[in-house]
């Protein structure tokens, strides 16, 4: 870090410094945070359902399963091309408007997804549902610091993105058991009634923000250089990347094992322990952020050591999968919550980098592992892990006066 990277207090103001920002109070208000959290499960839910429908929404729409799996493709494709810019255009504007057009893009978008019998116009859906999606991980985290003070922010952002794990470990499988019920037509349209609820729900609790003021804008530039920016988007490019290596080809992963049958125990098993993590980082995350990501990173380090090692054996699957949902259940609000510290006024762009990052990590999850898959097998994903981790320790590790430094002892 040279001399000329600007101060956090020249180029990052404090994040509730904006003279209309409501006042706190010491309990956090769950109300308004169970809402973000709506709206992140509502997101998820989104994005990874397709996968559990795939072959209904093939039949139905009379492509190949491999054509109905780039609805996840073009969803991501949406969102990696339009988070940044979206988020910079919009900074200036106040926030709970933009956190609205994007709940209600959710409404518009799965309804064209329910009702469309067009391949094309679905995939057009799908690419726009990605760019509301980008638009709404930059606005939650911020949002949610935004409604407490500073020493609460962490535990805030903990309920604010406990709709991650629950749309993963109950909301994709009670999905894809109600379009095998009743249709996947009628499972999209339900996720657009709750965008609609969601609307209401968020005029009722959430509070208003201003958006910056034009003279604190930030350039995408110069947010990328603040202190701490930089360890924490490349920690997270790392460890998302880790997981979704093995996460993304599962089925073959525990095939070594003779587990492919139960891979919804191991999903199971997985989704039951991210929600203990995010349990206890809520916790701990306003004291112990740092320990908290060094603790996350050495266990699935550590999970990736002993797979490679006795990946064939069941009993160590289940522990280590119980140990990687540990690990990695709390870690879009460690994450997102480094990067709201360090971002400070700048946090909703700092966000899009996160979620721009978050997303190339999905993309590159898929790519490396199908690629490691039809060379060195399955069995190389441990290893690759490792090549992962090691770097991301040890830059956790040494950012410990931006981007993961120790909380002030209260």
């Amino acid at each position: 870090m040279t001399s000329t990277t600007p101060t956090r207090a020249q180029a990052a103001p404090a994040l509730h410094s904006t003279d209309d920002t409501p006042e706190k109070s010491e309990r956090l208000p769950i109300a308004g945070l169970l809402a973000l959290a709506m709206a992140a499960f509502i997101t998820v839910l989104t994005e990874a359902l397709p996968a559990g429908l795939l072959p209904r929404m093939s039949a139905d729409l009379q492509v190949s399963e491999a054509l109905v799996g780039q609805f996840v493709t073009l969803y991501a494709l949406g969102t990696l091309l339009t988070a940044i810019p979206l988020t910079a255009a919009t900074q200036g504007l106040r926030r709970r408007p933009v956190l609205l057009l994007a709940i209600l893009g959710f409404a518009v978008v799965n309804t064209v997804t329910a009702v469309s019998t067009n391949f094309v116009l679905t995939l057009g859906a799908r690419f726009f549902a990605g760019m509301f999606a980008g638009l709404l991980w930059a606005l939650v985290a911020g949002y949610a610091a935004r409604m407490v003070p500073e020493h609460q922010q962490g535990r805030a952002m903990a309920v604010a993105m406990v709709g991650i794990p629950l749309a993963l470990s109950l909301g994709i499988p009670a999905g894809t058991f109600l379009g095998a019920a009743v249709g996947w037509r009628v499972t999209f349209g339900i996720m657009s009634v709750l965008s609609l609820l969601l609307v209401g729900w968020v005029f009722a609790r959430l509070p208003d923000f201003p958006g910056q003021r034009g003279e604190r804008h930030l350039s995408i530039s110069k947010v990328f250089m603040l202190p701490g920016i930089r360890s924490v988007l490349f920690a997270t490019l790392a460890f998302v990347l880790a997981h979704n290596v093995p996460y993304t080809y599962i089925a073959p992963f525990l095939a070594p094992a003779g587990m492919t049958k139960d891979i919804d125990v191991v999903l199971l098993v997985f989704g039951v322990f991210a929600l203990v993590a995010i349990w206890v980082i809520g916790v701990l995350i306003d004291r112990w952020l740092r320990e908290l990501v060094l603790v996350s990173t050495a266990l699935l380090l550590g999970v990736s050591f002993a797979l490679g090692l006795w990946g064939s054996t069941p009993a160590v699957v289940y522990v280590g999968v119980a140990i990687w949902g540990l690990a990695y259940g709390g870690a879009a609000t460690l994450f997102q919550t480094a990067s709201a510290k360090s971002a400070g006024e700048a946090a909703d762009v700092a966000q899009s980098m996160i979620v721009t990052a978050w997303n190339i990590a999905i993309a590159g999850g898929g790519i490396a592992g199908g690629v490691l898959l039809e060379t060195l097998g399955a069995t190389a994903f441990p290893w690759l892990l490792v090549i992962l981790l090691v770097p991301t320790l040890l830059v956790v590790w040494l950012a410990k006066h931006h981007g993961f430094p120790p909380a002030p002892r209260r």
